[in-house]
């Protein structure tokens, strides 16, 4: 059976998501002649030019409450357009992790989720609605920024993004829709030191930059406090030196760490906390799914907890 692609563009309301959408239906790329749908879970203060897309076999076709959007819903949009590709603007307010965790129909496959964020009142859904905001990132692939300015902390943006979601790509745009580039975000340690010396504090950051930045890394080497996590399938001289990083918020609380190749990794107990001091490398490794990095445990010291176990990405 072919699949039908779904490609899915989610948001709070007036981020931005109705123009942005019509700017892709619009801009030539899917404009082949083939029927498409376009679902709509909200209606914002932009409207969709319906003569234009009906011109270009796109039908549209609304949805008012979350209760009703699920897979029979997709089924009866199925049945009755008989669409080639499906679009969604999506309500930034739903629970739709069911359509990531299996629950489409048969036939329907996400082909591409892309979060749009209104830079400028980000902060304030950060301080009051983070669980929502972990939603949002957790299946995207891309989220764009925009009307965002310079004096904003673009990188602290980019940072909550990727403690969700460390895969995403993050883009921001100015207020007149240009690209705005933040520049490589600064650690606040030293990358040229013969080992670099991690504090406590600065795990999160340092995960996230390492996944990154893989030329500011690769070969280095480097010390840091860390809970030793364990696991048959890892295999021998095989751990996972992490910490507990907060995602979103207290209820969001995960271990963070990468794989560790040591001749010593048999003499840990899975909870201990040590001191690791380690070699960077870059590899392919299933768990990741992709290249990341890999480190190779040099020597360690045993060590007590620190006084505040969870780190965090801001």
């Amino acid at each position: 059976m072919q699949q039908i692609p779904i490609y899915v563009i989610n948001g709070f309301l007036e981020s931005g998501k109705t123009s942005f959408l019509q700017d892709v239906l619009m801009g030539g790329d899917f404009l082949d002649g083939q029927r498409m749908l376009l679902i709509l879970c909200e209606e914002g203060e932009v409207e969709y030019d319906e003569t234009a897309l009906a011109n270009e076999n796109i039908s549209i076709v609304t949805v008012d409450d979350e209760e009703d959007f699920n897979a029979e819903f997709l089924l009866t949009c199925l049945k009755h357009y008989r669409p080639k590709r499906i679009f969604m603007e999506m309500n930034g307010m739903w629970n739709c992790k069911w359509m990531f965790e299996g629950g489409l129909p048969a036939g329907l496959d996400i082909a591409q989720v892309i979060t749009i964020v209104d830079g400028s009142t980000f902060q304030v859904y950060l301080n009051n609605m983070r669980s929502i905001l972990s939603n949002l990132f957790l299946y995207t692939e891309m989220v764009m920024f925009n009307r965002c300015t310079e004096d904003m902390d673009l990188q602290s943006y980019r940072r909550t993004v990727r403690g969700l979601n460390p895969r995403a790509m993050v883009y921001f745009e100015d207020e007149e829709g240009e690209p705005l580039d933040p520049g490589m975000d600064v650690p606040p340690y030293d990358l040229d030191a013969e080992v670099i010396q991690l504090e406590d504090v600065d795990y999160g950051l340092w995960y996230l930059d390492a996944f990154e930045a893989q030329d500011r890394y690769d070969g280095k080497k480097i010390r840091f406090r860390a809970k030793v996590m364990k696991s048959k399938r890892f295999g021998d001289g095989i751990f996972v030196p992490g910490r507990n990083a907060m995602t979103c918020c207290e209820d969001d609380i995960r271990f963070v760490g990468y794989l560790c190749k040591a001749e010593f990794a048999d003499l840990l107990k899975s909870r201990q906390w040590i001191w690791l001091t380690a070699t960077i490398r870059y590899e392919y490794q299933r768990e990741y799914g992709e290249v990341g990095p890999v480190l190779y445990g040099e020597s360690y010291e045993t060590a007590q907890p620190p006084e505040e176990d969870t780190v965090y990405f801001n």
